[in-house]
Formats: structure tokens, sequence, C-alpha cells
């Protein structure tokens, strides 16, 4: 082979390599960045992942907020008028978290069907429906 073929052919075996790597090295960092939502409906129906991080979305449910007298730990329960979910929460809740409201959860799903949340997330105004929770409301024949 020509000096200059075998140098040619060096590079570009470099290259490849190289660039197979940091795609593969992208592509593990961001795994597990992503959050996918799923609206109550498919989480009781068992398509969301247990033990993934996830968002769960929907309308906080009358009356089934339950606060610890103890501990900043909050139960309530998220529904998309198909499906309710459980929540449970450790932390102050936003200003406009409340029952009959729109709430977007992040967080995991253990293996009892209890969405463990993280981060918990309230509508900013009377109009305002965060666009997935819109998606999950409407799909379930309810008017926003």
């Amino acid at each position: 082979m020509h000096p200059k073929r075998k140098k040619r052919l060096i590079v570009v075996l470099a290259v490849v390599v190289l660039s197979s790597l940091g795609v593969g090295l992208v592509t593990y960092g961001l795994r597990g960045n992503i959050n996918l939502f799923y609206p109550p409906a498919d989480v009781i129906a068992g398509k969301a992942p247990v033990g993934q991080p996830i968002r769960v979305g929907g309308m906080v449910v009358e009356g089934s907020i339950v606060r610890s007298e103890s501990s900043l730990d909050v139960r309530f329960e998220v529904t998309d008028y198909a499906g309710t979910v459980p929540v449970m929460y450790s932390g102050i809740l936003p200003d406009l978290f409340d029952e009959g409201q729109g709430v977007v959860a992040a967080g995991k799903l253990d293996e009892r069907g209890l969405f463990v949340a993280h981060e918990v997330l309230a509508k900013h105004d009377e109009n305002y429906m965060p666009p997935e929770v819109a998606e999950a409301l409407e799909a379930a024949g309810k008017k926003i």
C-alpha cells in the first residue's frame, strides 16, 4: 500500500472511531435526563416505566390533599378523569397548588403504583394549562 494511502486510511479510521466515541458518550450522558410525560390513565394502564424518571400531570383531585403534621410530606391524587394516580411529595409546594388545579409532578413511579415526586409544578394563572395536561384532559373527553 502506498504510504499516502495508508496515512489517509489511518486518518479516516481515527475520525470514524472518535466520532463514534463522541456520539456514544453524548447518548450515554443524555439517557438519564429524559423524563417523558404520562397522563394518569397511562400510568394506571401500566404503560409508565417503574423506577424511571417521568412526569405525571392532570388535575388535583378534590379532597385528596393530606399533609403530614410532623414533616413536609404531602399526599394527593392527580387525575385526567380517566385514571387517578396517588402522589407523594416531600417539600414546599408552589403557592398556586390547590385542589381542582392543574399540576405536573416529576419523579418516579414505585412498584406499588405510588408516584414519588421530587418536583411539583402548578399552573401559574387561571388561564394557563401545561400542554401535556391539556392534551391528556382533552383525550379523556373533558373540557378545560
